[in-house]
């Protein structure tokens, strides 16, 4: 099992509709609006890393709002 951070930033005033939309992806663990630079924190989950980056490009990308991505991957050293 892979796990990610996804770090987003959205549109302005769209954090919290993206947190929501983005929570019932399937794979996702927490997705939370913040402050920073970054709008919203997503923690994932896959089996893969291939298939971690399908689940980015594929349904993450795609929702309304979101201007960048950033995905950090979780290791354990």
């Amino acid at each position: 099992m892979v796990q990610a951070y996804i770090l987003i930033q959205t549109e302005v005033g769209k954090a919290s509709t993206v947190a929501d939309v983005i929570s019932k992806i399937p794979g996702v663990i927490q997705a939370e609006d913040v402050t920073g630079p970054y709008d919203v924190i997503v923690r994932a989950q896959a089996d893969t890393v291939d298939d971690l980056g399908r689940m980015v490009v594929a349904k993450v990308q795609q929702v309304e709002g979101i201007t960048r991505t950033l995905t950090c991957p979780v290791v354990h050293i």
